[in-house]
């Protein structure tokens, strides 16, 4: 089975993952904690998957299921998407362009989703695209921590070749995880502004 199916770590970001979730057929995935089974925060299995009787959920953890080759889908709430309107208001904020300089002020940033709890880092690197907002959210991570200082000192361009690749020092972003999260960074801070355009229009 594992030769016949890719395995890869997919994420579907939904405002209500439950409402999405009562329109297919799933098995909960499962996982060690404590030396027992329990249900996984996220994940679901839309294939046929070996079903423990009493708790329904996938008789085997994920991390061994992986290595067999099931594949889980995590299915994950991101509160933004409860104030995107519809297709065409997403795609808006996507494609619009964002005013780089509200990330050097923290009562913007402390409010962004992912880089709420960053904002100095994110003042200090200047962040101007949405490739350098995903390589900020790989840096946080434990793997590529190291280069902060080297990103900090000499810019982004001094840390391309290290950012993406591999690393055994703990846990790293893929660029393609890192630059989604980034895109949804954008659309935040595009809806933040937005909002506050219509709260001053409103107050006027």
């Amino acid at each position: 089975m594992t030769d016949s199916l890719s395995i890869g770590d997919v994420d579907i970001d939904f405002a209500d993952r439950n409402a999405a979730l009562s329109l297919l057929e799933y098995t909960p995935a499962s996982i060690l904690r404590n030396g027992s089974i329990a249900k996984h925060n996220t994940g679901v299995y839309f294939h046929v998957v070996p079903v423990d009787p009493v708790t329904h959920l996938c008789s085997i953890n994920y991390e061994e299921a992986e290595n067999l080759g099931l594949y889980k889908v995590d299915l994950l709430n991101v509160h933004v998407y409860e104030q995107i309107k519809n297709e065409e208001h997403l795609l808006s904020l996507m494609n619009s362009p964002v005013d780089w300089t509200l990330f050097q002020y923290p009562e913007f940033t402390s409010q962004l989703i992912h880089l709420g709890n960053h904002c100095e880092l994110v003042a200090a690197l200047k962040p101007s695209s949405v490739n350098e907002i995903a390589m900020i959210l790989a840096l946080i991570r434990p793997g590529k921590r190291h280069l902060i200082n080297i990103c900090k000192n000499h810019g982004f361009g001094a840390i391309m070749s290290d950012i993406w690749t591999v690393s055994d020092g703990g846990y790293a972003f893929h660029k393609s995880h890192a630059t989604s999260y980034a895109v949804l960074v954008k659309v935040h801070a595009n809806l933040l502004v937005e909002q506050l355009r219509i709260s001053l229009d409103t107050a006027v």
